[in-house]
């Protein structure tokens, strides 16, 4: 039975013992080091607080301290979910980073998990995201450093989906479609009647309803694979030293499930963050379709691959928007809401570029100053 629900609320965290951390990089490390400082980072959405530890006397200069909400919050998930109840015995970062690591994507390293502290030492990739990256570099480097995350995405999407064997949460839960309804719906929920301060009107939220489960049946009904969930411009990050042969180094997986091969690629291509050129977007869904043809999972139908990632770009994108203003009012977090105009102006473009969304368009429009 599937079971879908945003994740409770955790408590707020106590900086870490510095003591503790000192010690643990003196012992517990596959290295020796010593502690040299400790500095806090921007955080995200997420209730997880993460800081740099600046090591001296070692064969690294740092190490990246993700701090969970309590020791046993891996119990619970900051995404909805949906799929076969299974116990959650494992942190799900630590069981995902595993089985990516295996399938060939470039993961941080795990130094240390102290489990009683709550705290994981992992290898750190820097501070520069894609999205900067690519706002700061030239077109031609923004280009290739998007061709980069576009062949990561196929190596985890066909290596990743071929390792189902070794209890990987991942292949537990999927993108089904109660999970894609409550997406939409927090999108609803937030997105309209919360920030507008009154409910919608039935004969508009009816046939809405009514879209969006169509567009949810026809993702849910594409062959599923490795999904990371969250893969877009702020969780590569473009690494001074290769990792693990790459440029970008892949976080932020602990919410991966199976989907639609279309939803990593509307989270990269139709970023929150960051707006790319339509005509990279084409080069771009070609490159992942050459790419995963060449290992052997040719898409037949290009052009329907192509109007099934412009419908999940409206979901993905909806979902975006409402869980914006959701971290706005509920968490007390607006650096979000800047970049609401851009995601609702992708799906502004799709909604105007299909025919068959004209019913969705004139009864969505209205309520959305952005689609207008």
């Amino acid at each position: 039975m599937s079971t879908v629900g945003p994740a409770a609320p955790k408590s707020a965290l106590a900086p870490p013992d510095l003591a503790l951390i000192s010690q643990t990089v003196r012992t517990k490390l596959p290295f020796q080091a010593n502690l040299a400082s400790l500095s806090p980072l921007a955080g995200d959405a997420s209730n997880r607080r993460y800081f740099r530890a600046h090591l001296s006397d070692g064969p690294v200069s740092s190490t990246i301290l993700m701090q969970l909400a309590e020791p046993e919050a891996f119990k619970a998930s900051e995404e909805a979910v949906s799929g076969a109840a299974s116990a959650v015995t494992e942190l799900p970062f630590l069981n995902v980073r595993r089985h990516l690591s295996q399938a060939g994507t470039p993961v941080p390293s795990l130094y240390h998990y102290d489990a009683t502290a709550g705290l994981l030492y992992l290898e750190d990739f820097g501070d520069l995201t894609l999205a900067e990256a690519a706002q700061k570099g030239s077109p031609a480097a923004r280009a290739t450093l998007y061709r980069e995350a576009i062949d990561i995405l196929v190596e985890m999407h066909v290596r990743g989906s071929a390792k189902a064997t070794d209890a990987c949460l991942a292949f537990t839960r999927s993108f089904d479609v109660p999970l894609l309804m409550w997406e939409f719906d927090h999108f609803l929920e937030y997105g309209i009647v919360a920030r507008r301060g009154r409910p919608m009107c039935a004969e508009d939220a009816q046939p809405i309803h009514a879209e969006f489960r169509n567009i949810a049946e026809l993702m849910a009904a594409q062959p599923r694979v490795f999904t990371h969930r969250d893969y877009h411009s702020r969780n590569l990050m473009v690494c001074a030293a290769p990792a693990k042969g790459r440029r970008l180094g892949v976080i932020d997986f602990q919410d991966a499930l199976m989907g639609p091969a279309s939803y990593d690629l509307a989270s990269l291509l139709r970023d929150a963050y960051i707006a790319l050129d339509e005509e990279l977007i084409d080069e771009l869904v070609s490159r992942y379709l050459d790419g995963v043809a060449k290992q052997g999972k040719a898409v037949t139908d290009r052009r329907a691959f192509r109007q099934v990632f412009d419908f999940t770009s409206i979901q993905r994108n909806l979902k975006a928007a409402g869980r914006f203003v959701y971290v706005d009012r509920v968490k007390g977090n607006p650096k979000f809401l800047a970049d609401i105009p851009r995601v609702l102006g992708y799906v502004r473009h799709n909604l105007e570029r299909y025919s068959e969304l004209a019913t969705l368009r004139k009864h969505l429009t209205p309520y959305v100053p952005e689609l207008q």
